[in-house]
């Protein structure tokens, strides 16, 4: 019988390769934003540490919290959500990818969108508030709050969500497509809300709040902040999925757009992120006169006519129509001095009244510049010097 002679090749077939990155590569979940490089060394840095180095079994997809780093390539949902919005070429898909996976389907943090929404809302936060203090500098906070709650609130970017066509899926899982929204969702019965006592106010069940203590104490919508965890009770590990609470899909669509802002200002930058949230926030129509609620306005236009040292406002008859039939029609004017503050038309004079005194202080409160510059547009390449906005004394504060 002849002995066999093992060519060459036989070796590539019945020993495996020692390449670090053949070996471990599609065994290992690796970050999506990690780089190829950084992968390379973190796979050397383990088997340095140990010698004799045994690669972990593939797991299915099935028993994964989120869809693997892969599947976003495979995905056409996700491919025609980059396209529809837009979104810059530098925004891998991977990235794209991790924004759709809530905190509560896959709890580990490399993997999740709850560091991109952080700093989306952070970015949300400051485009929303300098565009409404240099465009109104003279709308009072909570108009203010009000109308960034209209513009960036939970309930506008779950609309967005939606109008953007982003699907939600039934349960999160690694056989999920990669191009839906994956959250966990709260257990039929639950209280959705914030426990007073997880506040950042010292004293949530007392019925007391101004505007100060809503600006020390309270979010940017002037809602109960929720408290901040120590760094010390953070637990290291990462928490088991079935012990994560659940969210609202409400809640979990709002943080996909927060998340998806943060990942824009990433990977394509400062002006692509100024472009996309003009181009899908701020393009969004607002009528801020009917954000105001007033409770004695009469009370309010002479309290601000003598902080500002005009005259006592006057209410006179402009016209009136039918005043002995069932319907009178009464046009009423505020006057200081020679000039009409307000005017204002009802059934009797009391509500024209009102109605006049309403439309002189959101005369006042709407008031806005010619030409409205934000302190962000100092930082694009050639822009010139910051000039001072024009800064109000503040509402009246009776």
């Amino acid at each position: 019988m002849k002995r066999l002679q093992l060519q060459r090749w036989s070796g590539t077939v019945l020993s495996p390769r020692t390449c670090p990155t053949s070996r471990i590569a599609p065994f290992v979940r690796l970050q999506s934003t990690a780089s190829s490089a950084a992968r390379v060394e973190d796979v050397q840095s383990l088997e340095n540490e140990s010698p004799v180095y045994s690669a972990p079994r593939r797991r299915p997809r099935s028993q994964l919290p989120s869809p693997p780093v892969q599947a976003a390539r495979e995905s056409a949902k996700l491919a025609a959500l980059h396209a529809r919005l837009g979104l810059p070429a530098r925004l891998p898909y991977e990235t794209l990818a991790r924004t759709l996976v809530d905190a509560s389907a896959d709890p580990n943090p490399k993997f999740n969108n709850e560091s991109l929404a952080s700093l989306g809302q952070e970015l949300l936060a400051y485009y929303t508030s300098e565009h409404l203090i240099c465009t109104f500098p003279r709308l009072p906070m909570t108009v203010v709050q009000a109308a960034m709650y209209a513009y960036v609130g939970p309930k506008s970017l779950s609309a967005m969500a939606r109008e953007w066509g982003v699907e939600l899926a039934a349960a999160p899982g690694g056989e999920v497509d990669a191009g839906v929204l994956q959250f966990k969702r709260v257990d039929p019965g639950s209280e959705v809300g914030l426990d007073p006592s997880a506040t950042t106010r010292p004293r949530a069940n007392v019925w007391r709040k101004s505007i100060s203590s809503g600006v020390v104490y309270d979010d940017i919508f002037g809602d109960p902040a929720k408290k901040a965890i120590p760094p010390s009770a953070v637990d290291p590990r990462i928490p088991d999925p079935k012990t994560v609470k659940g969210v609202t899909a409400e809640e979990a669509s709002a943080t996909f757009v927060r998340a998806l802002m943060g990942a824009v200002y990433l990977h394509a930058g400062r002006p692509a992120a100024k472009r996309f949230f003009r181009e899908h926030f701020l393009s969004r129509h607002l009528d801020i006169s009917k954000l105001f609620q007033f409770v004695q306005p009469t009370r309010d236009l002479g309290r601000l006519c003598a902080r500002e040292g005009f005259e006592h406002p006057v209410a006179r008859i402009i016209s009136e129509t039918g005043r002995l039939s069932r319907h009178p029609v009464y046009v009423v004017g505020i006057f200081s001095g020679k000039d009409k503050l307000g005017e204002g038309t009802g059934g009797s004079l009391a509500e024209a009244r009102t109605r006049a005194a309403v439309a002189a202080l959101k005369g006042w409160y709407l008031y806005s510049p010619l030409q409205v510059r934000v302190p962000s547009s100092t930082e694009e390449e050639g822009a010139e010097p910051w000039k001072p906005v024009y800064v109000d004394l503040g509402e009246v504060i009776v």
